[in-house]
């Protein structure tokens, strides 16, 4: 509408003398909103200076400290049976309980009396030993025997050589006797022959040394048959010494032989006896493992296989154990771009899920119903999740975790920094900054002590 009018209507009329009139126009509500805002203003620089402790949140579950302390499953280092259950899910069983009971599924272990029957083959295994050993003594006599009659047999040929020598040597004189006996004997002869011709000599002395020559001839030739007789003699006596060598050397080689392959069957022997006792020693625990017995105390979780006369093999898991005594510990994982400021020792602060909290992330201290923890160990290798881990237990100096809480349940965490004013952290978010690095007491005293 143009205000092209003369009459000024709101100099006619007063909106102000009008209820609604006095609501709306009414300026002490404007007195009271800018003094809020004052307060607020002051306030919130105020609040801008307050310490706020900078944190890193981490999403993780609750653990045991300790591997052995973790839910394990056991498993049947044998294929087999299940024959007999004696427990049922949720039991407590102490360490050595008995689980289950399982039967052999192997043809080769079907006999009941497999055991024994392997001592029985081991006890005749030992009595072959024994008999190869005593066969090993008594040819070893064998060899002694026969060395020593060796012995005799070759001095026995020695001396008949040396007898044989001599023979030889008195032949050969006994040869020269007669040869020079021959030559007395043919000069006579010659003689008497040529006295005869002259008529000094008879003719009866001719015909006497005639005979006394061939004589003397055929003495010759004997007592040189004598001595070829006697050189025979001695290398008979060397052959004799050659042969009994080589008979006895025979014997002795033949025996050794007998007494080598005596000893190898014994070995031989001792080796399957060996072989028979770790069969046994095998199958006497094979029968142990047929009761499948818990490796700690802890409570059944679930049997992973169930029924009676259900087959397995081995290495599968049968039934899952959660271990009693255990130290519970939080497994937490942090990106890549906050693992230089965590240090081991760093403090925690951690919500479980289940339990109540209040959670002010940059006033740890004024939190409810969170816990206290310190970080025991970082993974050197980045998670699946494209993270890394850590590994955190309880802080003894806050107050005690509670004691119904189960490994497996959710965990919130609280990684504690530096503390830093508000507006500082509100400008450090606003532009995309890590916390600030720093180090801890340990690390920086670790630095002086190296300057």
């Amino acid at each position: 509408m143009l205000n092209i009018s003369h009459n000024k209507l709101n100099r006619k009329v007063t909106l102000t003398d009008y209820k609604a009139g006095k609501m709306v126009f009414h300026r002490k509500h404007f007195k009271y909103f800018n003094r809020f805002l004052k307060i607020f203003a002051v306030m919130a620089v105020v609040i801008m200076f307050l310490p706020w402790t900078q944190n890193i949140k981490g999403k993780g579950y609750l653990t045991t400290l300790m591997p052995d302390q973790r839910p394990q499953t056991i498993q049947s280092p044998i294929p087999g049976k299940i024959e007999k259950w004696f427990v049922k899910e949720g039991d407590f069983v102490s360490k050595g309980d008995t689980i289950l009971f399982i039967s052999e599924v192997k043809n080769e272990y079907f006999d009941p009396q497999l055991v024994e029957r392997t001592g029985q083959q081991i006890t005749a295994k030992e009595l072959a030993v024994d008999s190869y050993k005593e066969k090993v003594k008594a040819l070893d006599a064998q060899v002694a025997a026969l060395a020593r009659e060796r012995t005799l047999k070759l001095e026995q040929a020695r001396n008949k050589l040396v007898q044989a020598k001599l023979k030889v040597r008195s032949d050969s004189i006994d040869l020269e006797a007669a040869r020079t006996n021959l030559k007395i004997a043919e000069t006579q002869f010659d003689r008497t022959l040529a006295l005869q011709q002259e008529g000094l000599k008879a003719m009866t002395d001719v015909e006497a040394k005639r005979l006394k020559l061939q004589e003397t001839q055929a003495k010759m030739i004997s007592q040189e048959n004598k001595f070829l007789t006697s050189k025979n003699e001695v290398i008979n006596s060397s052959f004799e010494i050659s042969r009994l060598n080589a008979s006895f050397a025979e014997k002795i080689s033949k025996a050794s032989s007998d007494k080598f392959t005596a000893r190898s069957n014994q070995f031989n022997a001792e080796g399957q006896v060996t072989k028979l006792e770790n069969s046994r020693t095998n199958y006497e625990i094979r029968n142990q493992l047929y009761y499948i017995k818990a490796p700690q105390s802890g409570y059944i979780n679930k049997a992973l296989r169930g029924g009676l006369g259900e087959t397995f093999k081995e290495g599968e898991k049968l039934v899952s154990i959660m271990p009693s005594d255990i130290d519970l510990a939080v497994e937490t994982y942090i990106d890549p771009i906050d693992l230089p400021l965590i240090k081991k020792g760093e403090e925690v602060r951690i919500q479980f899920d289940g339990w109540p909290a209040v959670v002010f992330s940059g006033w740890p201290n004024v939190s409810y119903g969170t816990y206290g923890g310190k970080v025991v160990a970082i993974e050197n290798y980045i998670s699946e999740n494209g993270k890394y881990r850590l590994l955190i237990a309880p802080d003894s100096s806050d107050h005690a975790w509670p004691k119904d809480l189960r490994v497996g349940s959710g965990a919130n965490t609280l990684a504690l920094l530096n503390d830093v004013p508000i507006w500082f952290e509100i400008w450090r978010k606003l532009n995309g900054f890590p916390p600030n690095y720093y180090q801890t007491d340990s690390s920086e005293n670790m630095s002086k002590r190296e300057k």
